[in-house]
């Protein structure tokens, strides 16, 4: 896992992008590979990368990217079921932070 300097994001519409990297980083998949997720593509239990252990180096990174604080309450099994899924949490997280 690489170290990177904490980037907040400006705009919502840029949560899938960073999340999209965020996802590249951590998990070390290819670029190629995680251009094609789209909503519906499954994660957690579909991605032999994405753990239990790698939930947590992710759930770390995203704090640490976004400039956001997840609790263990905000975490549902849901969470991690697909590529929408995850954005829809992360983009209502960092915009509960902007606001």
């Amino acid at each position: 896992m690489q170290a990177h300097q904490s980037q907040p994001v400006d705009r919502i519409a840029d949560v899938e992008t960073q999340l999209r990297t965020l996802l590249r980083d951590v998990l070390g998949l290819t670029q190629e590979r995680v251009d094609g997720f789209d909503a519906g593509t499954a994660l957690f239990g579909a991605l032999p990368e994405l753990d239990s252990m790698a939930v947590a180096g992710l759930l770390t990174e995203m704090e640490d990217r976004f400039g956001i604080l997840i609790e263990d309450e905000d975490i549902d099994g849901d969470t991690f079921e697909t590529f929408g899924s995850l954005l829809a949490f992360t983009t209502t997280k960092v915009g509960a932070k902007a606001g």
